[in-house]
């Protein structure tokens, strides 16, 4: 059994804790967080047998292999510093970090330490994103023309919707963009192979003063009877919309929004190429439909038999059977696990997950977005 430690366990850390214990090989044995009360009392909850309010303390823990970094934004940089120091695999959420230069120190820092590292990319787990991958690099959806989509959510659609990744020392001076945004730009340029290398960004907040709880709330919770509230200035987007050049010459535009009535977790794209065009929507997960100019449309289900197959291990039911977000986390855990249990990185046409560097790339994005909407103007990715 493979040894692993969680620091954090806010929202995002169960869920690494659920996957995990899907692989049947990796065994979770210590948990961290922000106090040792609180660190045991989540711990008891998820039956984790040691608890510890130090990181230096969790990486110090007997024979401990793998470390995941669950923590909010502003603390990942130096949780993963210390994790890579350590010299323990890392598997860190996204964002990697909160500014590019951070980004450039990490991605260093992975590359010297020899460890396995990965980032909490999910989208491209799917086992359709990884189909729709396949028939790009197979030629199958032939030249590459443009590619348009978006990630929408409804969780801070309310004036009182609040929490840490509102504030910018926290979360970052992105929030919109960096949170599900990130996803979106990672999720496209593993389907299509292409880098975006260039951006046009207008990012809006819909709210200037959000109206932030007196009490703690959890990430994704409903509204409180009879809560009190102070007035919080916003500086990060709640919305925004891109247009964007691929290394390749082709185009695009994708949207993001935390501020859409009724979308739950719409992330979703089209790909429009010289064969075919690709779309997929992470609200109907296994289904990828495929665009035809001289016969009928196509609706793929996620049917391993249906799949190519350098991608059909990645549906792990007969057709029918419905699989969704978990099941993404579990292939990407599965994934990065297949690289610990090697003891190396995959060389990177070889790797089925996100690395520190691919984190990095997502950060030098954000970074250039974030500077085009300042500036208005097309702002070149940092490369």
């Amino acid at each position: 059994m493979i040894q692993v430690g969680i620091v954090g366990s806010g929202f995002i850390g169960p869920a690494h804790i659920e996957a995990l214990r899907r692989l049947g090989f990796v065994e979770v044995v210590a948990l961290c967080d922000a106090s040792l009360e609180q660190a045991q009392a989540k711990a008891q909850q998820l039956n984790i047998p040691h608890a510890y309010a130090d990181v230096d303390a969790l990486l110090a823990h007997p024979g401990l292999q793998v470390v995941h970094n669950c923590t909010p934004n502003f603390l990942h940089a130096s949780v993963n510093r210390q994790i890579l120091r350590a010299g323990k695999h890392v598997f860190s959420e996204k964002p990697l970090c909160m500014t590019p230069e951070e980004a450039r120190e990490l991605e260093q820092m992975a590359r010297e330490a020899g460890v396995v590292h990965g980032v909490s990319f999910v989208y491209r787990q799917f086992a359709m994103v990884q189909q729709a991958a396949s028939m790009m690099r197979a030629g199958q959806a032939g030249r590459l023309f443009s590619t348009y989509g978006g990630y929408h959510q409804d969780w801070m659609l309310l004036e009182n919707d609040f929490n840490w990744r509102v504030d910018a020392e926290q979360g970052g001076v992105s929030r919109a963009v960096a949170d599900i945004g990130s996803h979106w730009c990672d999720t496209v340029q593993f389907v299509t192979g292409r880098r975006i290398v260039e951006v046009m960004a207008d990012l809006a907040i819909v709210w200037p003063t959000r109206k932030a709880s007196l009490t703690a709330r959890s990430s994704f919770s409903g509204p409180q009877d009879g809560a009190q509230y102070r007035d919080v200035p916003v500086t990060t987007e709640d919305a925004g919309s891109v247009l964007f050049r691929f290394d390749d010459g082709s185009k695009g535009c994708f949207s993001v929004s935390q501020v859409s009535a009724g979308r739950k977790n719409r992330l979703h794209f089209d790909i429009n190429a010289s064969a075919c065009s690709l779309a997929w929507d992470q609200e109907t997960p296994q289904q990828l439909w495929i665009g035809h100019r001289d016969r009928p449309n196509q609706l793929l289900s996620d049917d391993p038999g249906l799949l190519n197959r350098d991608v059909a291990g990645q549906a792990h039911f007969p057709g029918g059977h419905n699989e969704g977000w978990p099941d993404a986390f579990k292939n990407m855990m599965g994934n990065f696990y297949q690289a610990v249990q090697s003891g190396e990185m995959p060389a990177a046409g070889e790797r089925r997950f996100a690395s520190f560097i691919d984190g990095a790339n997502v950060m030098y994005i954000i970074d250039a977005i974030v500077k085009s909407h300042q500036q208005r103007c097309w702002v070149s990715v940092e490369q």
